[in-house]
């Protein structure tokens, strides 16, 4: 028997001062058999980070012609497309030519500094490319707020995110590749 997806439910209420950006989502997030609490967490900031309305959570790991986010316009244009991880040049490659923005978030570490100093050259080319990375430190705690109904105050200010749900505020930095 398949192991079916975990479905949350989360309320955002974003104030992004970066972007001048104040809005309330609410979400419903289904969460891979394969993927961990750390993992469904980092999309939630890319969501955070790129919050719109138009900005959708796609099928994911479950489909390779799928981003984890993006944005489509009216016309289903790909306006945004937001990878996690360390996608191969391949995937990359296909998403530079199929969307107008492609955002690369990494988060594992020493394993995503690897994978950057072995790809950044041959990335170098494609100009509408922005790849980040999740400080390690601060993405271990983002696992700690995962409730099966999360309720999250969201302050972006000088690319720093800030994440409170009434119990504890936890600060992410995201720093340019």
């Amino acid at each position: 028997m398949a192991l079916k997806a975990t479905i949350y439910k989360t309320e955002l209420q974003i104030a992004d001062m970066d972007r001048g950006y104040y809005q309330d989502h609410n979400l419903t997030i289904a969460q891979h058999p394969s993927e961990n609490d750390l993992r469904m967490m980092i999309r939630i900031v890319a969501f955070i980070r790129h919050a719109h309305e138009n900005l959708t959570f796609t099928k994911g790991l479950s489909t390779d012609d799928e981003p984890d986010l993006w944005q489509k316009s009216l016309s289903d244009e790909i306006e945004v497309w937001i990878d996690l991880g360390q996608p191969d040049e391949k995937r990359i490659r296909k998403a530079c030519g199929r969307a107008k923005e492609v955002f690369i978030y990494t988060y594992s570490g020493n394993a995503g500094d690897i994978w950057w100093e072995q790809n950044a050259g041959k990335l170098a080319r494609f100009s509408n490319l922005k790849v980040y990375d999740i400080n390690c430190d601060d993405s271990a705690q983002l696992a700690s707020l995962v409730n099966r109904t999360m309720s999250l105050q969201c302050t972006v200010q000088d690319g720093a995110i800030w994440l409170t749900d009434n119990e504890q505020t936890i600060q992410v930095n995201i720093n340019p590749r």
